[in-house]
């Protein structure tokens, strides 16, 4: 049985005689665990790379089509204002008519 101190970063365990306790110093443990994350990190993302290759094909989408085939339509009551007053092209759409709410 092992008693795990992460406080202290001790580990302590029943000897034939007395307590067993071990410690290390906070940059080699953090170093440890660094390395465990990377190391850990590295095989999850090559299985689930070769795992989404294999279920997928590459596909490349088409930018300029719309992305469903219903159209916006603002509603009656929106007036166009101008956001830059050098560019009457760039404009946005705002209700005319608030709710009561």
């Amino acid at each position: 049985m092992a008693f795990p101190n992460y406080t202290y970063l001790k580990l302590k365990m029943s000897g034939t005689n007395d307590i067993i306790a071990m410690g290390s110093a906070f940059s080699h443990t953090f170093m440890c665990d660094h390395e465990h994350f990377k190391l850990a990190t590295t095989v999850i993302n090559s299985s689930d790379l070769l795992r989404l290759r294999e279920s997928s094909t590459p596909v490349v989408l088409d930018c300029n089509k719309p992305t469903s085939s219903v159209a916006f339509h603002p509603l009656k009551e929106t007036k166009a204002v101008g956001i830059n007053p050098t560019d009457p092209i760039k404009t946005v759409q705002i209700r005319t008519q608030l709710s009561a709410k």
